[in-house]
This record gives structure tokens, sequence and C-alpha cells, in this order.
């Protein structure tokens, strides 16, 4: 309470000597810290918990069992600590913004952080960018209440404060500004460019400056931009489409299915986890958030694979790593599904641009491997993840930049 009291304090003398646009531009710099800084506090937890399952001394295949000690110590948060409710994601902000006058509860400032730590850290095959999108728009939310702006101001700056989580998991200004247009923002104005830039910008140098580059999504492409490819990423572009809507379908029927089972909540936590496991046994890759296996496909660099089950390896080194990625993206929805509706929290975000890079990749080795064709696996990796994360998160211009 003195904390609110001195910032109130601060808040209304700042008030009294700023026009109204310099005092939103105000705010809006604190909100982009505020979730700049909880991004990085979300994957550095992320970080060092899948860091410390690396240096566990165990058997081969005992990474297996975290998922599950994951999402039942999800389910043990939620149960003990908030009362059995938890609101998930970007459709918790969609509703606050269209039903509850854009007020989030404080609570959705620390909830998603500690959650999706454990369910992702642990091996949740589901992303952070939700959870960190939903945290920064409850900053946002909370910051305007107490600095008494009204509804369009307060859903402005939870704009904000998911743009600056964004821009901090991907070190992409511009990328956190067009999500928050995209998806967020019903009605935009120009003069709601200048505080979405200015706290995606502080988000991004939160991340920048404190967090290691490994630690960042970050590739580099090989190649430049070849024009007479233009055909085949067409193509790849109308393929996109479709596992866009087998993504979507795929998730619904297996969240459908899971929460038609009549079992107590720890059991259902640890039946998913078990599946997971079935699951990550055949397709190591799923394991967790996948982005250090994205920079694999991203940089053409990914060669071999884990054949646990040496089925794959039947078919010969390049079949059976073409076979191996199709199957990924054939799977990874259910993977991503079986976690959330299993007890466990993340977002979809980060599956579907996992599943885009090995469908540029499945496309382009399925390409390469006829005598006539030869095109660049990183380009159409990349080319794929911007086409599924559009299709599936409804947001182009994100998926772009």
């Amino acid at each position: 309470m003195a904390v609110k009291k001195i910032y109130q304090f601060v808040i209304n003398n700042l008030r009294t000597k700023l026009t109204r646009v310099q005092f939103i531009i105000v705010i809006a710099t604190l909100v982009g810290l505020a979730s700049g800084l909880i991004a990085v506090l979300l994957k550095t937890l992320v970080h060092y918990l899948q860091h410390f399952i690396e240096e566990i001394p165990l058997s081969r295949f005992a990474f297996l069992l975290f998922p599950a000690i994951g999402i039942i110590a999800t389910v043990f948060v939620v149960n003990h600590l908030f009362a059995g409710k938890i609101e998930k994601g970007i459709a918790m902000v969609l509703k606050a913004i269209a039903q509850k006058s854009s007020f989030i509860p404080l609570r959705h400032t620390y909830q998603h952080v500690i959650t999706s730590s454990l369910t992702v850290g642990l091996g949740g095959s589901v992303g952070l960018e939700a959870p960190i999108v939903a945290t920064g728009s409850a900053v946002g939310s909370n910051l305007s209440r107490i600095s008494d702006l009204n509804y369009q101001e307060r859903t402005l700056l939870i704009a904000c404060g998911a743009a600056a989580g964004i821009s901090a998991v991907f070190n992409a200004p511009i990328a956190g500004v067009m999500f928050a247009i995209e998806v967020l923002l019903v009605e935009t104005v120009i003069s709601y460019f200048i505080p979405l830039i200015i706290s995606s910008v502080v988000g991004a140098l939160c991340s920048k400056i404190i967090l290691q580059e490994a630690s960042l999504f970050n590739f580099v492409l090989r190649e430049s931009f070849n024009y007479k490819n233009v055909p085949y990423y067409i193509v790849l572009g109308i393929l996109a489409g479709f596992i866009s809507v087998y993504y979507a379908r795929m998730f619904k029927r297996t969240e459908h299915m899971i929460q038609g089972w009549k079992m107590n909540g720890y059991l259902k936590a640890a039946t998913g986890g078990m599946l997971l496991a079935a699951i990550y046994f055949i397709l190591p890759p799923l394991f967790g958030e996948g982005y250090n296996s994205v920079k694999l496909v991203a940089n053409g660099t990914f060669d071999t694979f884990s054949d646990n089950t040496t089925l794959f390896s039947k078919l010969g080194e390049n079949w059976s790593l073409i076979a191996f990625t199709a199957l990924i993206v054939l799977i990874k929805p259910v993977a991503a599904s079986i976690t959330l509706s299993s007890g466990g929290n993340g977002g979809n975000f980060a599956p579907s641009l996992f599943t885009g890079s090995y469908l540029g990749f499945f496309f382009s080795r399925l390409l390469n491997e006829t005598p006539w064709i030869k095109i660049p696996v990183g380009n159409f990796s990349l080319v794929g993840m911007a086409g599924v994360l559009s299709g599936v998160m409804y947001c182009p211009l994100s998926a772009i930049f």
C-alpha cells in the first residue's frame, strides 16, 4: 500500500506538469519496463529449470517424467494458491477488454509467471508468449487503474504491456506493436502508435541488456531471396493454410477429448504427462518450447535426430528425416493440447511457430530430393513459420515481422 501511495503521489504531480499525451507516454514507458522485466524473469526461470533438468545425472529417458511433474505442480499451485481458478492466455485479455472495461485482476500479474514457468520449464509442449501477453496486459491494466485512466487509455496500456512482452521475447519491437494492433486493439488511431512503440522498444531493451543472445529467438539466414523460388513459396503458403486449419481442429478435438475425462485433476495431469512422455519418446524435439530445435531447422543444420524407436532409420538417412519432420508437424498440436487440457499453462504462439518451421523444412527437403529442384531449407523454414503462425493466430503482420 505504501508503494501504491508513493506511486500515486508521483503520478498526480506529473499529471499537473504534463499534457495528457505526455502523461500517457510516461505511463506507457513504465508499462513497457515492467512487462519487459517480467518477460525476462519468465524466460530466465524456464532457462534455469531446463538447465537443472539437463544437469541431473539420471538415465537417458528419465527426462520423459518431467512434463508430468510440471503439469501436476501447475495444478497443485492453481488449486492451493489461486483457489482452483486461472483464466489462461490471450482469451482472458480479450474478455477483459470486451466485457470488463479493460480491468484485469492484480493476480494476473504473477499467476502466469509461476504456472507457465513450471509447465514449460519442466517440458510441457507449449510456449511462454501467451502467458507473457497475459501478464504484460495485466501490468498495463493495473498501472492504468491506479493512475486513474479511462477505458480507452486502459485498453491502450493493456496493448502496450502485451507489445512489450512479445518484443522482449523475440527482440522485435515492430512485431510487438503489430501483435497488439492485430490481436488486441479493435480500434486503432494514429496517436496509439507512439505509446505502443515506446513500450515495445523498452521491452526489447530489457531482454537485450539482461538476457544472453542464446536465450532469445535468434537465427541467421544463409541464403538471400531468389525470385525464382516464388512459385514454391506460394505453394508453401497454401500448404501452411491447410496445416493451420488442421492445427486448430486437432487442438480442439484433443482438448474436447481430455475435458471429457471424468477423473481427479491430479490424475488427469499425470495421465496427460504420461501421454506426453510417450510422444516425446518417439519425437524428442517436441519436449518443451522447442526453440532450440527451431533454430537448428531455420539455420539449415538439422541433419540428425534421436531415433529411439529405430523405425525411421529403416527408411534411409534422407527419407527418415523427412518422415520424422512430417510426423512432428502432425503431432505438435496434439502435444500442445494435451499439455494445456490436462492442467498446464502456456500458449499456442510458440507451438504454431514450431509447427511452421518444421513444415517449411519438410517441404524444402522433400522438393530437394528431386533431381530438378534445389531450394534453401532455412528460408523455407522461416516462411513456414510465418505462414502457420499467421493462420493459427490470425496475425499476418506480426508473423511477417
